[in-house]
């Protein structure tokens, strides 16, 4: 343990912590737009500065670790001032369309200038916007006009998708977020995991959806293991007018806040017409709709007299990769147990 000063009160700490993370267990609530706790700290937005007593400069809170007799000081005049200074020039080099963005409302940017009293006239100058769009991905959109280059969609991709397919391209004014060789999304090596989506602290990237709604028009979350794979994976279903209109990750032990393309993306057929969502029983050539009891009787009446005519062996057993660990197990177990046939197996895949 060690002691430090922040804000002019001794606290101790465990020695291998930053300045962000000592704040924040002592519930000081420091902006920042790059932080991630997944992710390597690199302190590219700047809004976490601190002053730090004998530094020549103002400290990103991030990066900078903690050590013995540290003095620390988080919303200074001096700090304040920086802090809105970055915000305006994030600002002027934003797409100022707060109306129409779908974010709107669950937008880090529009919050801290809310917060910082940003003027969106007096800005130090107004960058020159491309108005150029990606949307060749087939689940989300690219708008490099509200991309404030953070850079979480570029560490996300690279440390922990492990996909590498976009990244950072020229320098200075002209920096931006692109894929290999400015091809696009569709020429690029992306999985369309979404992840990149997911981190995005503003409406820089955002899925494709088929309901228009706003933050606030949210009814519920609806936290659930995603149904792909065996996994496990947790998933929040956002609801509105009853039905699931996106879904999240959750940060959780199993997922860690990250999803695949299905699990992210692949939510339409919960409403799909054509979806069943109760047994059919064929009668007189024709699949009617029954009671799940009605249907479990007839499979076990059809078991019971097929086995006593051919044994055993005339059953196999095909489970999916879809079902989870304990519902396989049960699967084997029925058929080798109960029915009497080792003949199991299993897809693995999809």
């Amino acid at each position: 343990m060690i002691s430090i000063k922040i804000n002019d009160q001794n606290i101790q700490f465990n020695n291998n912590q930053t300045i962000l993370q000592a704040c924040e267990q002592q519930n000081i609530v420091i902006p920042t737009f790059c932080h991630d706790e997944r992710l390597v700290p690199n302190g590219a937005c700047r809004m976490c500065v601190v002053e730090v007593k004998g530094a020549k400069s103002l400290q990103t809170a991030c990066t900078t670790p903690i050590y013995e007799g540290m003095e620390i000081w988080t919303h200074t005049a001096k700090v304040e001032k920086a802090r809105k200074d970055i915000l305006e020039l994030i600002w002027a080099g934003h797409n100022n369309d707060c109306l129409t963005c779908t974010q709107a409302g669950n937008c880090k940017l529009q919050d801290y200038c809310y917060l910082y009293d940003i003027d969106p006239e007096n800005s130090f100058y107004k960058k020159t916007l491309t108005h150029q769009k990606d949307a060749s991905n087939k689940f989300y959109i690219l708008d490099r006009d509200k991309c404030i280059l953070c850079g979480k969609c570029v560490r996300v991709c690279h440390e922990l998708q492990g996909t590498g397919a976009i990244g950072f391209s020229e320098r200075g004014h002209f920096t931006h977020v692109t894929h290999p060789f400015e091809a696009g999304m569709e020429h690029s090596n992306c999985v369309s995991c979404g992840n990149c989506v997911n981190v995005c602290p503003t409406g820089a990237l955002t899925e494709k959806t088929k309901v228009k709604f706003r933050s606030w028009d949210i009814e519920k979350k609806v936290r659930t293991t995603c149904g792909y794979c065996g996994v496990g994976c947790q998933v929040n279903l956002v609801v509105k007018d009853n039905k699931v209109i996106k879904t999240e990750p959750v940060e959780g032990d199993i997922n860690h806040g990250l999803l695949c393309v299905k699990g992210k993306f692949a939510f339409n057929f919960i409403d799909h017409p054509d979806r069943l969502k109760t047994p059919l029983i064929r009668k007189n050539g024709i699949l009617e709709p029954s009671s799940w009891d009605e249907a479990l009787d007839l499979i076990v009446g059809k078991i019971q007299t097929i086995k006593s005519e051919s044994g055993s062996d005339a059953f196999a057993a095909l489970s999916s990769a879809r079902c989870t660990t304990e519902d396989n197990y049960m699967m084997q177990k029925l058929f080798r147990a109960v029915i009497g046939t080792n003949t199991v197996d299993h897809c693995a895949r999809l």
